[in-house]
């Protein structure tokens, strides 16, 4: 059997307690009342003194006359200018301008005479010419009664050909043909140079139908004509910020053009030459011209400014092309600090002598800005090509070679 444990005795005067009562609830917040009386007296209050300004308000200016600033301009003393006071005060002060007659001119010849002088510029015989008048009027005399400005003499015929009527008529039809075919146009706003394109179309060659050289033959066997191709590549480098002469290799033997059997120009020849340092903005092709030719056995030939071209034929060499864009941008970007700089460093309370410092510093930073931007821009592109870059060579005139022998 198992022991279990009696229940606890509840006290006889205890009871169970109502769970409403048991809930836990904090003190409400005392009301403040305003008076009644008190809210009415303060409106009345405020209401009456709105209405009092307004009123103030609404009437004239008379309340204000003794607040008014003193005048410190004197409006009724207006200054007049010396030249106003100089003047008549109504017009029977005004003298008349009578004009002095001069002595009696005779009977119908008094007309022309007066015409005569009014064209000369002589005044009137009542007046005396200053020295400057008369010298004027003398000379404009002798002018109209000179000859003419130019004076036809015998000269010795020079000898040239005739010209028929024919040609004449021709070379007249020819020229008013052209310049139907010319087309008037604005050339500020011909942009793609229309007029120009027209011109080289509407173009005649007057030379004839027959040219007027004759066949060559050649003067040696040995010879690299024109229209011949030199391969080689650079050994120098090129940059153009500054001019500078220029070494290639040539790297493919050359022979006679004739019979293409005789070696005149071996591999390894080397050509000398020279670039141009100026650049245009946008240009990105380096110009080259060589101007001697040396063999390796010692002999050389002076070449006149062969060009330079690429593998495919291109006049100059394109690598690489440096804008100096960085350079702008930093430029533009330092114009810009320096100008916000001057705007935030001082406030908008400042007195005069701050103004006219900022002003000046404005205008100077601005100034400053604007010529590092110029400068910048006036900087022209810088082109590098490479030692090593292949090239070739254009032989425009014949050149006159002997046979290597090495």
């Amino acid at each position: 059997m198992t022991d279990t444990a009696a229940p606890t005795p509840r006290p006889a005067g205890s009871s169970k307690r109502d769970p409403g009562k048991l809930d836990l609830r904090a003190a409400p917040r005392r009301v403040v009342r305003f008076r009644r009386g008190l809210v009415i007296g303060a409106a009345a209050l405020g209401s009456g003194a709105i209405l009092g300004v307004t009123m103030m308000a609404l009437q004239g200016p008379a309340l204000r006359i003794q607040d008014q600033a003193e005048e410190l301009y004197n409006t009724e003393r207006k200054p007049t200018s010396d030249g106003l006071a100089a003047l008549p005060g109504d017009y029977s002060q005004v003298r008349p301008q009578t004009p002095e007659l001069g002595p009696p001119l005779p009977g119908d010849l008094g007309r022309p005479i007066l015409e005569r002088q009014r064209q000369l510029g002589i005044a009137p015989g009542g007046s005396e010419l200053s020295a400057e008048e008369q010298r004027l009027a003398q000379q404009a005399i002798q002018a109209m009664e000179a000859g003419v400005f130019f004076r036809i003499e015998n000269r010795p015929r020079q000898d040239t050909p005739a010209v028929t009527g024919q040609s004449q008529q021709m070379a007249a039809t020819e020229t008013g043909s052209l310049d139907a075919d010319r087309l008037a146009l604005d050339p500020e706003r011909d942009q793609n140079n229309q007029q120009r394109k027209l011109d080289f179309l509407s173009q005649r060659d007057a030379g004839g139908i027959y040219n007027p050289h004759a066949l060559q033959t050649p003067v040696s066997p040995y010879q690299v004509m024109a229209g011949s191709v030199i391969a080689a590549s650079l050994i120098t480098g090129i940059n153009s910020d500054l001019p500078g002469l220029v070494v290639a290799q040539v790297t493919e033997n050359v022979y006679d053009t004739v019979t293409g059997r005789t070696l005149l120009i071996p591999q390894g020849s080397r050509l000398v030459g020279t670039y141009d340092s100026v650049i245009a903005f946008g240009q990105s092709r380096a110009l080259l011209v060589w101007q001697r030719i040396i063999v390796p056995n010692g002999s050389s030939i002076e070449i006149d400014n062969l060009p330079a071209t690429d593998t495919a034929g291109y006049a100059g060499l394109e690598d690489e092309v440096d804008y100096h864009t960085w350079r702008l941008i930093k430029g533009i970007a330092l114009s810009t600090l320096l100008g916000v700089g001057t705007e935030l460093s001082l406030g908008s309370d400042e007195s005069d002598l701050v103004r006219a410092i900022r002003e000046s510093t404005q205008q100077n930073v601005n100034r400053a800005g604007q010529r590092i931007t110029e400068k910048n821009l006036n900087i022209q592109p810088t082109i590098t090509v490479r030692p090593g870059w292949p090239l070739r060579i254009i032989v425009h005139r014949d050149l006159v070679l002997r046979p290597y022998q090495g």
